[in-house]
């Protein structure tokens, strides 16, 4: 079991993401907007960490990312390179490995 956790920054990058173009080519609009309410809707919003990251990916970006998790004690799940780079000094796993440590019930 998990919990999914997002917050206003995090939303708003994802909406961003989901309108690029080389994206439109695997996700309709209309699935785009389904997946992001529903992202919206089941997830739980908490507010973007105003502490630092403790820390710093090459790309700056992602440092509110990694506040985030260590604000809210979680995981991140990336197939972001910098973020994965940093995988010996913070919880962070790709899509696959999340997905393996799901249980059989919510893979289903």
């Amino acid at each position: 079991m998990f919990e999914l956790v997002a917050s206003e920054a995090l939303l708003a990058e994802l909406e961003g993401a989901l309108a690029y173009q080389k994206l439109r080519r695997r996700i309709s609009e209309d699935d785009a907007r389904t997946l992001f309410e529903w992202l919206r809707q089941s997830g739980t919003l908490v507010p973007d960490s105003d502490t630092g990251a403790p820390v710093r990916s090459a790309d700056p970006g992602d440092d509110y990312l990694i506040s985030l998790a260590a604000s809210q004690h979680a995981f991140l799940v990336s197939g972001g390179r910098d973020l994965l780079a940093l995988a010996d000094e913070i919880p962070v796993l790709t899509p696959a490995e999340f997905r393996s440590r799901l249980t059989p019930e919510a893979q289903g």
